[in-house]
């Protein structure tokens, strides 16, 4: 992850050009994208009162029109990976990336319900292409024991996008709305969408560069049908393990930062829109820095199931924490946002656990189908969320937005916990790699 990389040593470049330069600039494009992809995750959450003003909304129905996104996205994750590893994912990224700008200028220019949750539709349909196909570069461009640090790094800048949607998206909505905030961020994955075509290459011999005699070769599957590569990662047990890992975890922390944090803020302790968003600001951070420190941690000490069992572990006691302790808003509540995202961050490191499982060759299908858990958690738990706020509101309406109590949103909270709980039981099912393909 450094010049003194001996990746970089290994290739020797056929047309003269700087093996460092190429792997980092065509990660920067894919990054940018992924920075964008959490952008339009996480940025509901902050325009929520605004979303159910300008589409006459129950707390239940904007779950299921923001969570339009996270439905396509789980159902995309294993066709993405099945893309990744045959078309490649210069292909599959470039793709998604236009797919997910003209979704989110459909979704800043919706004038109705029905329009806006097509547009998330298709911010969804497209993005989930981005992450799978990052990680699939990071496997051809990354050798074995730099992919926690690389994920990690990837994670960190993806995450920096739902920094971005949180406290400086807030301060941002006051010289401009959240429909040209939109518009604008669609237009400019549209141009990333562009560059990926023109700068990304699948493998660095795509590029003119030799091929590394240390690095383990993805064998040719031109006899192997996809679907049986398919059919081969369906039926890893450890695959199964790591995607329910990232259920409950995963799932959960983005349904808070992404949809319900800031109103919660609002509504249950009383503060403004910039205020309430610093808090899933600082969780956000917290899971940015922890996925990279995880990923290289993990690298280092050569182990990958510690880190996947510890981080829902002690996560569920801080969910239990946040709705059970008598914290108060301020440096208490940040600092106990912030350690969330930091520990949840720990369960990432299965998508490397997973890759280690199954042949160079189903790479992207296992980190895909780890990555569902991810999706179907947030799928699930925004309208979860919001059913459970509905049932117990009292009727209170200001300004057009339905007002809900503390209480109501401890008891959709609870969902932390139980999916929490869920997710200890099935990383403790992983089995240990020690950082090393186990199929090669």
């Amino acid at each position: 992850m450094n010049a003194s990389d001996p990746a970089a040593s290994a290739y020797a470049p056929a047309r003269g050009a700087s093996f460092q330069w190429i792997r980092w600039r065509l990660y920067a494009v894919l990054a940018a994208s992924f920075f964008l992809g959490f952008f339009y995750r996480m940025a509901p959450g902050v325009v929520a009162d605004d979303l159910m003003r300008a589409f006459d909304t129950t707390g239940t129905s904007l779950g299921v029109m923001v969570a339009m996104y996270f439905y396509i996205y789980t159902v995309m994750q294993v066709p993405a990976g099945v893309l990744a590893d045959t078309l490649g994912p210069r292909a599959s990224t470039s793709l998604g990336a236009l797919l997910a700008g003209g979704g989110s200028v459909l979704f800043g220019l919706a004038p109705t319900f029905e329009v806006a949750a097509t547009g998330r539709f298709l911010m969804g349909l497209g993005t989930s292409t981005i992450f799978v196909g990052l990680l699939k570069i990071n496997t051809t461009w990354f050798r074995d024991r730099s992919q926690g640090a690389a994920n990690g790094l990837a994670m960190l800048l993806g995450n920096l996008g739902s920094v971005l949607a949180a406290s400086p998206f807030a301060a941002m909505l006051v010289f401009m709305t959240w429909r040209t905030a939109f518009a604008g961020a669609g237009a400019l994955s549209v141009a990333l969408g562009a560059l990926t075509w023109l700068f990304v290459r699948d493998r660095p011999e795509r590029a003119g560069f030799a091929i590394d005699p240390e690095r383990p070769v993805e064998r040719p599957t031109v006899q192997v049908h996809w679907l049986r590569n398919l059919r081969a990662v369906i039926g890893n047990f450890q695959v199964w393990a790591g995607l329910w890992a990232q259920f409950g975890i995963a799932g959960v922390f983005f349904t808070f930062v992404g949809l319900w944090g800031v109103p919660l803020m609002q509504q249950g302790y009383g503060l403004g829109k910039t205020a309430a968003a610093l808090y899933p600001t600082v969780a956000v951070v917290g899971l940015a820095l922890g996925a990279l420190g995880f990923g290289w941690l993990s690298d280092r000490v050569g182990r990958r199931k510690p880190f996947i069992v510890g981080g829902p572990l002690v996560t569920t006691l801080l969910w239990t924490a946040f709705i059970a302790a008598p914290w108060q808003p301020g440096w208490q509540g940040l600092s106990l946002c912030f350690l969330i995202g930091l520990i949840s961050s720990a369960t990432s490191v299965a998508y490397i656990a997973a890759k280690e499982t199954v042949p160079p060759g189903q790479a992207g299908m296992a980190m895909a189908l780890v990555n569902t858990g991810v999706f179907l958690g947030v799928a699930l738990g925004q309208p979860a969320f919001g059913w459970i706020l509905d049932q117990t509101w009292d009727g209170t309406v200001i300004d057009g937005v339905r007002h809900y109590s503390l209480h109501a949103y401890h008891q959709a909270l609870w969902l932390a916990v139980i999916l929490g709980t869920l997710s200890v039981l099935a990383a403790l099912f992983t089995r240990e790699t020690y950082c090393r393909n186990q199929a090669v």
